[in-house]
C-alpha cells in the first residue's frame, strides 16, 4: 500500500482528508477515527469484538505525525493517542466507510449508548 500523497487536518470540520495515488480521496472525521482506532484500547486483546467507545462526537485531533514511512500516530483531545494508523488501515477505513460508520452506529443503539459526550456526563452522575 503506498503512502498517501496528501494529508491535511481541518480543524474546523475535524476531518483527516488523506488522498492516495490511486486518485482515492478521503475525508475521515476525528469521532470516527478515534471510534475506529487501531489500538489496543479499542480493538481489544485479541478479542473478536471491539471495546464500544462512546461519547466521542466532539473529539477533535490534537497532532499527526507520521511513523516511519507506513503509519501516522494520532493524538485526541480525550487523551487518546496508542495505536498506529497504517496507510493500509486508513485506505480500508476510507473505502469501508459506509459500512462501519452504520455497524458503529447500529451497536451503540443496541447497547443504549450515544455519541454525545453530554449525555453520558449526565448518565455518570
Amino acid at each position: 500500500m503506498p503512502a498517501p500523497t496528501k494529508i491535511h487536518y481541518h480543524k474546523q470540520s475535524r476531518e483527516l482528508e488523506l488522498e492516495f495515488a490511486d486518485d482515492q480521496s478521503f475525508r475521515l472525521s476525528a469521532e470516527y477515527l478515534r471510534t475506529h482506532s487501531p489500538s489496543a484500547e479499542v480493538r481489544g486483546h485479541g478479542l473478536q469484538m471491539p471495546i464500544l467507545q462512546y461519547g466521542k462526537k466532539d473529539v477533535t485531533i490534537q497532532n499527526v505525525e507520521g511513523a516511519g514511512n507506513y503509519a501516522l500516530k494520532i493524538s485526541f483531545n480525550d487523551g487518546h493517542d496508542t495505536g498506529l494508523f497504517t496507510w493500509e488501515y486508513l485506505y480500508n477505513l476510507g473505502t469501508n466507510y459506509d459500512e462501519l460508520w452504520k455497524m458503529y452506529l447500529d451497536r451503540l443503539e443496541k447497547e443504549g449508548q450515544t455519541r454525545d459526550t453530554s449525555v453520558i456526563q449526565l448518565h455518570q452522575l
